[in-house]
């Protein structure tokens, strides 16, 4: 199977076609360097390199562009994954002092893989560094998507993480697991929606991603000690007379 088919080019604008292609693949090369993925961050920089290689003359000119621009979004994507900042900056300061006196097509190739490598090996080292990106951005997920069955597995491809590595560091974080967190999410969710008199409870239930209003009572009773009704009666919405609810 051809994994690189060829790119039709535009017959005055050659580089564009290549660039696009760049920037649809650049997602999946971020959350493969995030986690560290040696082998799929490889395949991505292949599949970028070959169709740069299909662009005839002046290519030199073009990968240069694009490696530069490449180099930026890899130092970005490993300060997000934990990497120290001045130690990106300063490898990047040595690797672009390389790159301006490379002329040859294979020695950009193999510049920018050199590059690669050496930005993950940067990553690897900071073994104890628990990245706050990485947890906001699953959390957001999460808060964004509770009226849906989401998994851990699903929420950690969406923040570039592998899930074992994502239950460790909710565990460290927060000190609870996957699901308590999410239970806890869930609950915060329906105190907001408690809070206005026009939801019905079953209507709550559901926005907040419980399978029934019996199954919503009694988590949130375990959460908050009241039933969602007691909630509501003590929390009425502001301008309310008292015992609306």
């Amino acid at each position: 199977m051809n994994d690189y088919p060829a790119v039709p080019l535009l017959e005055h604008r050659p580089y564009d076609r290549i660039r696009e292609v760049y920037l649809m693949l650049e997602p999946q090369l971020l959350a493969a360097i995030r986690r560290g993925d040696r082998g799929e961050a490889r395949h991505i920089i292949n599949h970028v390199l070959v169709h740069i290689y299909s662009s005839g003359e002046e290519r030199s000119d073009l990968l240069k562009g694009l490696l530069l621009e490449l180099v930026v979004m890899i130092s970005r994507a490993a300060v997000e994954a934990g990497a120290v900042q001045s130690e990106v900056l300063g490898l990047n300061y040595r690797l672009l002092t390389e790159l301006s006196e490379l002329q040859d097509d294979e020695d950009l190739a193999a510049w920018l893989r050199n590059t690669l490598e050496h930005v993950i090996s940067t990553i690897e080292r900071q073994v104890d560094f628990t990245p706050p990106l990485l947890i906001g951005k699953a959390l957001d997920f999460m808060r964004a998507n509770l009226h849906q069955d989401i998994s851990r597995d699903e929420t950690a491809r969406h923040a570039g993480i592998s899930p074992s590595h994502f239950s460790r560091l909710l565990k460290e974080r927060t000190g609870r697991t996957f699901t308590e967190l999410l239970r806890q999410c869930r609950v915060d969710l329906a105190c907001d929606l408690l809070r206005s008199p026009v939801p019905s409870l079953a209507e709550i239930a559901d926005a907040c991603g419980f399978c029934d209003q019996s199954y919503f009572t009694r988590v949130f009773q375990d959460v908050k000690g009241m039933t969602p009704k007691q909630f509501r009666a003590a929390n009425p919405p502001p301008g309310a007379p008292p015992g609306l609810a």
